[in-house]
């Protein structure tokens, strides 16, 4: 099978990190996959939510958005409030990055992840997960030269992909127009241990079997190993 930009169905889209992108986060990085851009800054807060107050512990969070001409077609900004996808996309890079740290370990602090994507062509919440990664390990290694938190605090790093089933073909790393005609779509994140944070799978049209979502997360494990080793190059380039 041949796909839209001639890639072989196991082939990510060329990615690009480039790690400090934003002057004055904490931690920054700007990625892009394929015609996918994400901005990723992390901000670093000394206090927790409400909730978690008195309880010496931090959390991290993200933000997600679209700016109006990321897509095709203008985008309406979220100023009245924010749209259920939008809602679902932040949750999940949150969790996300959260596997990535030892939050008893970052003491009563908050890391808020703003991913703005620059340009959408498909993989955007896969982008901002891997992308954002950078940025948060970018602002925990500025808090461990400054003494302010444990060297322990970092646990494996974590990214993700989009994978899919177009007709009976699986594919790694779709596009915007390989996802809208794909059957079976899914969205994985799984850290540098081969743990797995989360699996979103949809079936489009008919519902597919064990055997098919074996092949997808094969696919999937492939696609992220290649991405964990962009993410290393690009905070090595930061030292």
């Amino acid at each position: 099978m041949v796909r839209v930009d001639g890639r072989a169905p196991d082939e990510m889209r060329p990615v690009v990190l480039t790690p400090g992108y934003a002057e004055y986060a904490e931690g920054s990085a700007f990625i892009e996959m394929g015609h996918t851009r994400v901005l990723c800054s992390a901000t670093v807060e000394d206090r927790v939510p409400r909730w978690l107050q008195g309880r010496n512990q931090g959390w991290v969070t993200a933000e997600y958005g679209l700016l109006p001409r990321a897509t095709r077609e203008r985008t309406p900004r979220e100023i009245g409030g924010l749209r259920g996808r939008t809602q679902e996309i932040r949750r999940l890079i949150g969790r996300s990055l959260r596997a990535s740290v030892d939050l008893a370990r970052l003491g009563e602090r908050t890391i808020i992840v703003d991913c703005d994507v620059i340009q959408a062509d498909g993989g955007t919440r896969a982008a901002s997960i891997t992308g954002g990664y950078v940025a948060l390990a970018l602002a925990l290694r500025r808090l461990m030269a400054a003494g302010d938190v444990s060297r322990r605090i970092s646990r494996a790093p974590v990214a993700a992909v989009s994978v899919g089933l177009l007709g009976a073909q699986p594919l790694l790393d779709m596009c915007y127009s390989e996802d809208m005609m794909a059957d079976v779509d899914l969205n994985v994140v799984i850290t540098q241990r081969g743990e797995y944070v989360e699996v979103q799978s949809t079936a489009e049209g008919e519902p597919f079997d064990r055997a098919i979502l074996g092949q997808l997360l094969d696919l999937a494990e492939k696609g992220i190993k290649e991405l964990l080793e962009v993410q290393a190059r690009a905070l090595r380039q930061q030292q």
